[in-house]
């Protein structure tokens, strides 16, 4: 299935490298159920991702997005079709790492924030020293350096969460996969922690592919959207976005006349595909 390409803001300088991160070529998933049924879950994923690219996953509940995530990022093989990761495929590939950020932080409670974020250079083998010089300068960066030799349970919601973005990226990944970073927070923090994580990841250069339920924040984040059909799914359009890239600001790209276009219409991509499960 060809996936329909909207224009809706483009900047007027080149807003990422043309070079694909990740490429999904004719991607499919299926899964035994216990009756040793087939179930497929991923019919046909073709979607290039460019470099330093942030692109939004956008989909019914249940459509498959986490499991295309778990198929980037190697925990699972696809059923058939092909993923190549900036140009290695996944069991060849030597320099492309991959950080993976889940919904909620998972950051351990008996350790320190500090030890929290050094964690994995400390399973690179990296000394103790050499992982928390490093990471207190990343938390000063961000602003947690006060919080550094603090645990996770004296830190707000949105605090960690950066602390958990920044363990993502102390190690250097390539690629950076968001499923539903801030779902658990409340909505000021989340417009906040918006252009902070935003403002970082651009400053780091980036890949980024976000999963989330929330229309608005995949506009105001996003380069494009790609929005996914009910399962078993596929990629239904392509929305060019960049509002986020033209003002600078994920907050101002709401204000922006084109975001309320954008998400009706991809609202109504949406609504098609549930109004047809509920029938």
């Amino acid at each position: 299935m060809n996936a329909a390409v909207r224009t809706a803001a483009i900047s007027d300088t080149e807003p990422y490298k043309q070079e694909v991160a990740i490429s999904l070529k004719h991607l499919r998933k299926t899964f035994e159920d216990e009756d040793g049924n087939l179930v497929e879950v991923i019919r046909d994923i073709t979607l290039d991702v460019r470099e330093k690219e942030f692109i939004s996953i956008v989909g019914p509940s249940g459509c498959g997005k986490t499991t295309m995530f778990n198929i980037i990022s190697s925990l699972i093989e696809p059923s058939d079709g092909e993923i190549i990761l900036r140009k290695w495929r996944p069991k060849e590939r030597r320099g492309s790492q991959i950080g993976y950020m889940l919904q909620r932080d998972l950051l351990f409670p008996w350790r320190t924030i500090l030890d929290n974020v050094s964690l994995g250079l400390e399973l690179s083998g990296a000394s103790k020293a050499e992982c928390h010089d490093k990471a207190y300068d990343y938390l000063s960066r961000y602003g947690l350096g006060d919080f550094a030799k603090a645990y996770p349970s004296a830190l707000s919601g949105g605090m960690r969460q950066r602390a958990a973005l920044i363990r993502t990226l102390i190690t250097d990944p390539d690629i950076i996969l968001l499923d539903e970073p801030f779902s658990a927070l409340d909505y000021q923090t989340r417009l906040v922690l918006e252009d902070e994580i935003v403002s970082i990841l651009r400053e780091f250069g980036k890949t980024v592919v976000l999963i989330t339920h929330d229309i608005g924040e995949a506009i105001a984040m996003s380069d494009r959207i790609a929005v996914m059909t009910q399962r078993p799914t596929m990629v239904k359009n392509l929305y060019d976005v960049g509002l986020a890239r033209q003002y600078g600001s994920c907050i101002k790209a709401r204000s922006d006349a084109r975001y309320q276009t954008l998400f009706d219409e991809i609202w109504a991509d949406l609504d098609i595909q549930l109004g047809a499960h509920r029938s």
